[in-house]
């Protein structure tokens, strides 16, 4: 092994004692720590754990390289997935923390008084959940299989090892705090390189003024070799994936499990809203960056290295050859790497830049560290959501309602590794780029979740029946189009990602007519939605509002 291969390792070996040793000492000894770190995490600390959680290997690893591919298009991967903590914010996350209950399947089976209903959601969150957890466990394996020089398959394997050992000890207390911890590293991580490219390219430290004169040279560049402007609007792809997409993301975004489970982990509807505004906060820092990291990425590889002899190339190409997610070739036997005889993967960009770059090891190891930090905090908040949606809603809630709290720790503790395993199985050979098979995970969540969650809060008449019959139709339109797309078959030209687009509308269709259909809900379940409009020191009861001493209002 190099000393940059070497410097990574101890790097990221210290950042994992640091995980593992938070775990440990805020290990889980209650269903209310595993599940919901007992309700007491504050705001502050929560929006900076739910950013831990939400920049997962796709934001970090992969973001920036799907924009410095796509261009202007990728930009629909960054104004979709922020623009769905407005709609969380505001429209679902207080409301659902008021209910107080520890998962969405909880609430969907409470909330319609409805066990079938449950076991749907419960399962439903399982399979979006499995297909989120694939692309972080395929990002662990790129850092691992570039630091240790072995294919990225391998690097997968040891990747699902750490994790199912670092999540199974903590449960959601650990997690918390290790999210904190692995958000500040990888923030630490993402902005040091760009800041050094912003000044090394630009003489400006700061990227996010700096980097628009490097767009309009790419864009020259473009011109220059006939390719379409780095800038130009859907040159990649047409106006209906693009807002199909950003759309999906968006209230893929707003529906996500084990994003919302974290609202859950706070004291008041207040707080919850909090959450969100610190979560925006601290994600914007990333996302603001990330048009700056791919344009600066792209510069460096259209000026420095395209154009070299084909025997002369930097010495970081050999490493990621080895890894299978780049591509060197003299198609023309001209002697010259010209830029369209590049392949690289967008899931490298980021990972590879410090080194086209030069920034140095130490740069070139922190980046490994925050890379790994992305996966393993969406991994931990991802397996936990597996498991409380076996070990809570289905062990629990329908199948041994008289379980002690040891057993009910151990089904979730099993439930994990069981997910963590199969999932890793899959990621050897991904389906997809991580961006790619996250964007699958949030059209799951959208078409399957949001009407349902957004009804479920909003609208009193809605029922069992209707909650039911949408959310079966949402995820099967879903995944229907998902496969069909992938095959070829699209309409309008929506891509997989994009698949959400149908599942939403007809999930709210199917869910409103079969309401309307069938018998109203109960009164106590229409008053508890009306409630859930209230702060926490009213409660609605029989028409009125009565405050917390019982006097009406």
């Amino acid at each position: 092994m190099d000393a940059q291969g070497l410097m990574s390792i101890t790097i990221i070996f210290a950042t994992f004692a640091l995980y593992i040793g938070i775990s440990i000492y805020c290990r889980a000894k209650v269903t209310s720590d595993f599940y919901v770190a007992s309700r007491g995490v504050p705001p502050f600390w929560n929006g900076m754990a739910i950013g831990g959680d939400w920049m997962s290997a796709a934001s970090f690893i992969g973001m920036a390289g799907t924009v410095m591919i796509l261009g202007y298009d990728g930009l629909a991967y960054i104004m979709g997935w922020t623009g769905g903590y407005l709609f969380l914010t505001f429209l679902l996350a207080p409301q659902l923390r008021k209910y107080g209950r520890y998962t969405v399947p909880e609430f969907i089976g409470d909330r319609f008084g409805t066990n079938k209903g449950r076991l749907i959601a419960a399962i439903a969150t399982i399979i979006i959940s499995f297909v989120y957890i694939i692309g972080q466990l395929s990002g662990s394996g790129v850092v691992i299989g570039r630091i240790l020089q072995i294919d990225t398959m391998y690097g997968t394997m040891i990747g699902v090892v750490i994790i199912a050992i670092y999540a199974t000890l903590g449960g959601m207390k650990g997690i918390t705090w290790t999210q904190v911890a692995q958000y500040i590293i990888l923030i630490i991580a993402y902005l040091i390189p760009v800041l050094f490219m912003s000044l090394q390219i630009t003489g400006n430290p700061l990227p996010w003024l700096s980097y628009h004169s490097i767009v309009s040279d790419l864009g020259e560049l473009d011109r220059q070799l006939g390719f379409s402007e780095y800038y130009a609007p859907f040159a990649n792809s047409n106006k209906a994936q693009f807002l199909g997409l950003m759309f999906c993301l968006m209230v893929g975004t707003a529906a996500l499990p084990h994003v919302i489970v974290r609202f859950y982990t706070v004291a008041t509807m207040k707080a919850a809203r909090w959450s969100g505004a610190w979560a925006l906060l601290f994600i914007g820092l990333l996302y603001l960056s990330a048009p700056a990291y791919a344009a600066f990425s792209r510069f460096i590889l259209m000026t420095k290295v395209a154009g070299s002899r084909i025997d002369q190339l930097p010495a970081w190409t050999t490493s990621w050859v080895d890894t299978g997610r780049l591509k060197v070739a003299d198609l023309n036997g001209d002697g010259i790497l010209d830029w369209k005889e590049i392949v690289i993967s967008n899931d490298i960009v980021v990972m590879a830049t410090p080194e086209i770059a030069n920034l140095g090891i130490f740069v070139i190891g922190l980046v490994a560290a925050g890379a790994m930090a992305a996966a393993l905090s969406t991994a931990g908040g991802l397996l936990i959501t597996i498991s409380s949606s076996f070990a809570h809603d289905i062990y629990y809630r329908l199948m041994r309602p008289d379980a002690t709290d040891k057993k009910r720790l151990s089904a979730g503790r099993w439930a994990i590794v069981l997910s963590t395993i199969v999932a890793g199985a899959v990621a050897l050979d991904p389906p997809g780029v991580i961006t790619q098979i996250v964007a699958w995970a949030f059209s799951l969540a959208a078409g399957t979740f949001f009407p349902v969650l957004l009804l479920g809060v909003w609208w009193k008449r809605a029922n069992a029946q209707g909650a039911i019959a949408g959310m079966l139709s949402g995820l099967f339109v879903t995944i229907t189009y998902i496969f069909l797309a992938k095959n070829g078959i699209t309409v309008f030209g929506l891509l997989d990602t994009a698949a959400g687009v149908f599942g939403v509308p007809v999930n709210l269709i199917v869910m409103y007519t079969v309401s309307k259909l069938t018998a109203a809900p109960p009164q106590h379940l229409q008053d508890e939605c009306i409630d859930l409009r209230y702060p926490e020191q009213m409660t609605y009861k029989n028409g009125e509002v009565w405050l917390d001493d019982a006097s009406a209002k």
